[in-house]
């Protein structure tokens, strides 16, 4: 089977990496790619929001299906654009992307669906959470328990354009949960703690995620959660006529009343793939390929009892800039050689040297039996790893259920 892979990131680099590991798989290339998958299939210079020239490149490489890995091209229609030139795409059409697209409308589905969600406010008022209304790149959302954190939050929220959206401040544990979705059906993936402050004990500001780990230990009955949380609002979505065909992400908060979506994603997530798909057993690419065809099997994948911890090395800036650009990477194969996996998020080939090219750099991902091997594992992995300005967080699991 040839595959398409859309996206540049880390996400991606973890997609081709389990993809990679098929027995189906025949030819892997990506659009644009970066230089950890060009290790493993062929990359092309094709934006993943260029609709036209993944379509045409998709003709010309005789692609069996397409794996689309960032929000942006989904939102915008790509996946469509494919379908409706009859190749298979894993990854939502425009309309069921504004799950995520549009914070206002993941509500009204919600609603309608009767699944429990942040409650919204009509009053600005601390505590609360202040909301883009639509795509920030993970940067969009702001706790704001005091007067000054409230304003602060509004001035943010309104320089990134568009609708704002205001919640009721949710009290518990925060968790990544993941289904294969078929437009019909949601099977479960895996449940994933992932780390969005930039400063060690939760501080500093949101980013796109600085580390994650998986599984949850202290969260029981995924599946019964994604039946509850996932199966209804896809049940909505098909009903609209705009059923979802992809991995439907929600970010729940587990409340004592019960679980709150905070927010639904139309694709996997980042660095959550980084810790969950090194997990899965079972052929990856079967289980993309039978979604995107309309039989989601949850027979494909089941998660290994092994523990992953990931943590993202960044650039000096981050989030502030995400354009760390030049500084030469080191260490990638010491890293390697300790055990650990090592995915590309923002890097570059450069005179025959490895740089930086983003903001969130590298995903380093380490397995073990248990949790807090898994931990010192990947530390020391990252410790191999240098350039100019590296920045990571050093708590990433180091408590066990935050």
């Amino acid at each position: 089977m040839r595959v398409l892979i859309v996206g540049s990131g880390a996400r991606e680099h973890a997609l081709a990496w389990g993809l990679a590991q098929s027995p189906g798989l025949s030819e892997l290339h990506a659009a644009p790619g970066n230089p950890g998958i060009a290790a493993m299939g062929r990359c092309h210079p094709v934006r993943a929001d260029d609709g036209d020239g993944l379509l045409s490149l998709a003709h010309t490489l005789a692609v069996d299906l397409v794996v689309i890995g960032p929000e942006a091209p989904l939102v915008a229609g790509v996946a469509d654009e494919l379908r409706h030139a009859g190749i298979a795409v894993f990854g939502p059409g425009a309309e069921a992307a504004r799950i995520e697209g549009s914070k206002s409308y993941a509500k009204e589905v919600m609603d309608a669906a009767g699944v429990a969600a942040a409650p919204a406010l009509s009053v600005a008022r601390p505590p609360c959470v202040v909301k883009a209304d639509g795509l920030a790149a993970g940067k969009g959302v702001f706790v704001c328990r005091t007067a000054e954190e409230l304003d602060e939050g509004l001035r943010r929220a309104a320089a990134l354009g568009g609708p704002i959206v205001i919640e009721e401040l949710l009290v518990g544990r925060e968790v990544s949960l993941f289904a294969i979705c078929d437009g019909s059906r949601a099977v479960p993936l895996g449940a994933v703690q992932d780390y969005k402050r930039a400063g060690d004990g939760d501080t500093g500001p949101n980013t796109g995620g600085m580390g994650a780990y998986s599984p949850v230990p202290w969260l029981e009955s995924a599946g019964a959660l994604v039946e509850r949380v996932h199966q209804p609002v896809v049940d909505e979505l098909a009903r609209r006529g705009t059923p979802f065909v992809g991995c439907l992400f929600a970010g729940l908060m587990l409340t004592d009343e019960g679980p709150r979506v905070l927010e639904f994603n139309a694709r996997l997530g980042d660095p959550e793939t980084q810790a969950l798909l090194p997990r899965l057993e079972g052929d990856l690419l079967e289980a993309l390929a039978a979604a995107a065809h309309g039989h989601a099997d949850p027979a494909l994948l089941r998660e290994r009892p092994d523990a992953a911890v990931t943590v993202v090395l960044t650039g000096p800036d981050y989030p502030a800039r995400s354009d760390y650009a030049g500084a030469a990477i080191e260490g990638i194969e010491a890293a390697e050689a300790r055990g650990a996996i090592v995915f590309h998020g923002g890097t570059a080939a450069r005179d025959g040297r490895l740089v930086t090219s983003g903001g969130r750099i590298l995903s380093v991902t380490a397995l073990a039996p248990e949790l807090a091997e898994a931990r010192r594992r990947v530390y020391e992995a990252v410790g191999e790893v240098t350039f100019e300005g590296v920045r990571f967080r050093s708590d990433i699991a180091a408590v066990a259920g935050g």
